[in-house]
């Protein structure tokens, strides 16, 4: 299968572009600086910018399927809106664009459109009072469902992977502090997924026709607080964090401290923070019927983590369970 990635320099794209290759697909990838991307062997690079709509001309060409792998929570307040716009242009190119409405000389349609996309979004419930960084996530989920394509849509929570947004905050925070002041968000359960298995997930659902057109949820094999994961996490690498939970401590005091104390841009961590007062905790029950998928557990994924920082992790502190399987 023909399939296009955009987002391929980002953290997931990092990852999906190489195990595509490994799968047997034939992989192009969209870039908007060709310069700073170094493909695959047998990768297809093509350049364009989803805010762009021009530079996307014939990018969609001989593609079955595509990824939506793009977001822009690192745009400051502008965010939402690039958001919005990017996705409707995207949608409008893999839907065939203005091609749609031309012929050739033989009177065929020179439409380039995709029959299936892939949107990896966030992870959280539709009643609760989400960040506006999921909401955006949410309102790029109903631009692409409206577009001439099947879309699936796997729902996340935190990814566990170096070079995660959200993990690498918890990975200098259980660095730096021995102890820490926290908001009461510290205790809501979380289910974290090692970048693996997401992508896993990912690549699976190609070859798994049923889950065109639905929505799924995806997780890894524990539910923890951001506590226990911060805990565990400073135990890997061989220190002890004392968890501090302080009901009066706002989200909004909390990402000024977490901007002081990590680099995670400041633009970054303010959505992040505003998120964790809700649970999220995946129903994977649908999504594992169609593409099962060996679950790493959390500490076998934050080693793996630790040692793509270029940290040793620490020989104590066992997984708390295997693998999770099918």
């Amino acid at each position: 299968m023909r399939v296009l990635v955009t987002g391929a320099t980002g953290f997931i794209g990092g990852h999906l572009v190489p195990e595509l290759v490994e799968a047997g697909h034939d992989v192009r990838a969209l870039v908007r600086d060709p310069e700073r991307y170094d493909p695959p062997a047998g990768v297809e690079v093509v350049v364009g910018d989803l805010l762009d709509p021009a530079s996307l001309d014939g990018v969609f060409e001989g593609c079955d399927a595509a990824y939506y792998l793009v977001h822009s929570m690192g745009a400051g307040d502008a965010f939402a809106e690039r958001d919005r716009t990017a996705a409707r242009n995207f949608a409008h190119a893999a839907s065939g664009g203005d091609a749609a409405e031309r012929t050739n000389a033989a009177g065929a349609s020179d439409a380039a459109g995709v029959s299936r996309v892939v949107y990896l979004s966030g992870l959280g419930a539709d009643g609760d009072d989400l960040s506006a960084h999921l909401r955006s996530r949410r309102e790029v989920e109903g631009v692409l469902r409206e577009a001439d394509f099947d879309l699936t849509t796997l729902r996340a929570a935190i990814v566990v992977g170096a070079g995660s947004t959200g993990f690498d905050v918890v990975h200098q925070l259980a660095k730096r502090l021995p102890v820490m002041v926290t908001p009461k968000w510290v205790r809501t359960p979380c289910q974290p997924i090692a970048i693996g298995d997401v992508v896993a997930y990912l690549v699976g659902v190609l070859d798994a026709p049923a889950t065109a057109d639905g929505t799924y949820e995806i997780g890894g094999p524990e539910v923890l607080t951001y506590e226990a994961m911060l805990e565990r996490t400073a135990s890997l690498m061989g220190r002890r964090l004392r968890v501090i939970p302080i009901p009066v401590l706002t989200p909004t005091l909390s990402a000024y401290w977490i901007d002081l104390v990590t680099d995670a841009p400041r633009s970054v961590v303010r959505p992040l923070v505003r998120g964790l007062k809700n649970p999220v905790v995946a129903d994977d029950g649908a999504i594992r019927e169609h593409v099962p998928v060996p679950l790493t557990p959390f500490d076998e994924a934050v080693r793996d983590a630790l040692l793509a920082y270029g940290e040793t992790p620490a020989t104590h502190g066992g997984d708390t369970g295997g693998r999770r399987d099918a």
